[in-house]
């Protein structure tokens, strides 16, 4: 069955590549964004006759109440991602990451159908042992996480709600991020051959750009039973420290060098193993490894030496 979409933030790293995917799939598809970072990420895509594009403020009202109103399925990717872009631009976060959902649920009807990314960096350090599952109390540390907390649990009182609790995405992407984790240590891999760790044996989990895409296609077609949960979206063997990973992209690039600073703090201090069974039991598959996505990352720093296109 089409649908009529609308992807808020659709030409932003996650929506560039979800955004043709969807459309690919026979769905229509209008993309709000405002092009903060000036990028023609979905130039590929404007061809297509199912495609449509506007650029505007999600905080707007009179902006949204039309786009909104001719939906079928909202999928609000718009928001300042991450704690450090969220520090610059407090009042800026805020607007965007709580207030506009707000507003978006306030203007939606009970009748359509929202995705929302969310991120599992609100589990902080988990439990006791570390481990999370979507049943796990969160200890969201960043304004980042601590406002995606407080919208993700008033977007599940919606009935048509999901939410993924989306791993550190890695991938490349037509707006690519070099700020992401595994992004930027292998950006550092390939051009530095070289980063220092700081408390390096920190755990998280890691999940492919495309997987994060295929995860709201999945939802779509398994939307009855799926409706009214919130899913952990990553790979569940990728939970894995930062040294690991520094290890992995050695098998890579065997001239990486990365030493542990012995004195030092990281200021992102979420360390936890994720469960993503949940997903898994819906018959949800990850395609992209961690290795894939370094070798891939690798190809793609070849075209890229600079720092435009990370969030901060």
């Amino acid at each position: 069955m089409s649908h009529n979409i609308l992807v808020t933030g659709g030409a932003g790293y996650i929506g560039s590549i979800l955004v043709p995917e969807l459309l690919a799939a026979g769905h229509k598809v209008t993309v709000l964004d405002n092009f903060l970072y000036k990028q023609n990420s979905l130039a590929h895509v404007c061809a297509h006759p199912h495609f449509s594009v506007v650029r505007g403020d999600i905080r707007s009202e009179a902006t949204m109440r039309p786009l909104l109103a001719k939906a079928d399925i909202v999928i609000p990717l718009a928001a300042l991602v991450g704690a450090p872009l969220c520090s610059r631009d407090p009042f800026g976060a805020t607007s965007v990451n709580r207030d506009a959902v707000f507003l978006m649920l306030k203007l939606v009807s009970k009748e359509q159908m929202l995705f929302m990314p969310t991120t599992n960096s609100a589990y902080g350090k988990g439990d006791e042992n570390n481990f999370c599952t979507e049943e796990s109390p969160l200890n969201p540390i960043s304004q980042y996480a601590v406002e995606k907390v407080e919208v993700e649990k008033a977007f599940m009182q919606h009935p048509g709600a999901i939410s993924f609790r989306l791993a550190t995405v890695f991938g490349m992407s037509p707006r690519m991020r070099t700020d992401l984790l595994v992004n930027d240590f292998v950006y550092r891999a390939v051009h530095d051959s070289f980063v220092v760790l700081f408390e390096g044996h920190f755990k998280r989990n890691y999940v492919h750009v495309r997987d994060v895409g295929a995860v709201f296609l999945h939802a779509i077609a398994h939307y009855a039973s799926m409706k009214g949960q919130v899913y952990n979206v990553g790979l569940s063997d990728a939970n894995v420290s930062k040294k690991e990973l520094c290890e992995r992209i050695q098998k890579h690039l065997p001239s990486f060098v990365f030493l542990e600073a012995p004195l030092g703090r990281d200021p992102d201090q979420r360390d936890y193993i994720v469960s993503n069974a949940k997903l898994e039991a819906t018959g949800f598959r990850p395609r992209f490894s961690l290795d894939m996505g370094i070798e891939e990352l690798v190809k793609g720093y070849v075209m890229i030496k600079n720092s435009l296109y990370g969030n901060v």
